[in-house]
């Protein structure tokens, strides 16, 4: 157990709190991380012997040497992390809080009310901060309850993540549009986040951001878990793109589009879309347009990976599904190298959800087993992820005036990039949530 002292917080206080489980350990104002190892900003070399001074949730100073908290305060508190790895709380451009696929994710579309899903996501949001995701993007979901949950977070209410809240717009019968039900069904679940031609669109948009959205995801091309045959082409047209970018421009928010086929893709580059989530049969031309528009490439290589898995042990009940699985899983991982080579910037990004939530890392492992070098995977979670989030002047790094949410584990995940699925300590804006 790493020793947390204590000067202002009592002990009975401490112990009381920690025993409750679900609540942050909230200690001082002022504290001092002594790092046995510290990669401040990922891209430069990590640094020995480090002491870190967060003051009301913000970073302070970064000193070298372990320098007394005295130095810094009376009321200051030591975090002795003196054998670990430090560096920033990891962040996840592609989630789905509000579910997670299984053999009863059928049953629960009809079975779970809506405030059960809004439930449940607070247990899956507990797992996320605890495997060392301190920020998250949440790609679309039922908007009230995610919403709620993002500002229950926020105010300190629910242990979870930051949370940027998407809102999924989608064409009448594309990927994300419900299907796969009798016809009254269809009807009572299909969102008014559906269009259809530009002014339809553009009316999604503003209804989005009316009603709370962060970031405005698109679905430009067919998907996977969609229970349809209608493959995975371009199905929102080029106008209808061009005005929900140029409309969720115009109102400060950013557009990421699901895009697996290239036609697609490249459509959606065009059309001027911040990110591009899977990208799964990007070419050379995709290449092209993701460096000359300086978007950003969500590879989700985890849900790929977790599809296919389920597929081929016979866990995907519908046939349809279950082929795409097979191919577009696959080659998701395996077009991935391309991109990077090819010098697209690399947003960390799961699909968690379609994975089981907590194992989020796991795509930093495939993503390294692919050709990306342990530096690069853990800038695309950290650097790259802020950039991409519009916060890298709060997120990031350890550095002076950000949010202090940094993490910590035992082993150096730039010798073995498994280090990262096992994290020993998460703080988040100066709150301890797990300290192992």
């Amino acid at each position: 157990m790493k020793r947390v002292t204590k000067s202002v917080v009592s002990t009975a206080i401490f112990a009381a709190v920690a025993a409750l489980g679900t609540l942050s350990v909230q200690a001082a104002d002022l504290r001092v991380i002594h790092a046995g190892q510290l990669l401040a900003t990922p891209g430069e070399a990590p640094k020995s012997e480090q002491t870190v001074v967060i003051e009301d949730g913000r970073i302070v100073s970064v000193h070298n040497g372990y320098l007394a908290a005295s130095e810094f305060g009376d009321d200051a508190s030591v975090i002795d992390l003196k054998d670990q790895f430090v560096m920033p709380g990891m962040m996840d451009m592609h989630v789905h809080i509000q579910m997670e696929l299984g053999p009863q994710n059928d049953s629960e579309k009809v079975r779970l009310s809506s405030a059960d899903i809004g439930m449940q996501s607070v247990g899956f949001a507990r797992k996320l901060l605890h495997a060392g995701f301190t920020t998250v993007r949440d790609m679309g979901n039922e908007f009230t309850h995610l919403n709620a949950l993002r500002d229950g977070v926020e105010k300190g209410w629910i242990e979870g993540p930051r949370i940027i809240a998407g809102r999924m717009i989608a064409a009448t019968g594309g990927h994300g549009d419900i299907d796969g039900m009798r016809h009254d069904l269809l009807e009572k679940y299909t969102s008014s986040t559906m269009c259809n031609g530009g002014d339809d669109c553009l009316r999604a948009v503003r209804e989005a951001v009316k009603y709370g959205a962060d970031v405005i995801k698109i679905t430009a091309t067919g998907g996977v878990l969609s229970d349809t045959t209608t493959g995975t082409a371009q199905q929102m047209t080029d106008a209808e793109m061009g005005t929900i970018v140029e409309t969720a421009h115009g109102l400060g928010r950013k557009v990421a589009a699901h895009a697996h086929a290239a036609g697609g893709i490249n459509a959606a580059l065009r059309a001027g879309v911040d990110s591009i989530e899977h990208g799964t049969y990007a070419d050379d031309e995709s290449i092209r347009l993701f460096k000359e528009n300086g978007s950003y490439l969500v590879p989700t290589l985890l849900a790929g990976d977790t599809v296919v898995q389920m597929a081929k042990a016979g866990q995907i009940s519908s046939a349809a599904i279950s082929a795409k699985a097979l191919r577009v899983g696959a080659d998701l991982i395996e077009n991935f190298g391309n991109a990077y080579r090819g010098g697209v910037k690399i947003a960390f990004g799961t699909d968690s959800g379609v994975s089981k939530h907590g194992i989020n890392a796991q795509e930093a492992v495939l993503m390294n087993q692919a050709g990306m070098p342990e530096m690069d995977v853990i800038k695309s979670a950290t650097v790259v992820a802020a950039d991409l989030a519009g916060m890298s002047d709060s997120l990031g790094t350890i550095s002076e005036g950000k949010h202090a949410d940094i993490i910590a584990m035992d082993k150096n995940p730039l010798d073995d990039i498994t280090a990262l699925t096992d994290v020993s300590f998460v703080m988040k804006a100066g709150n301890v949530f797990k300290n192992e």
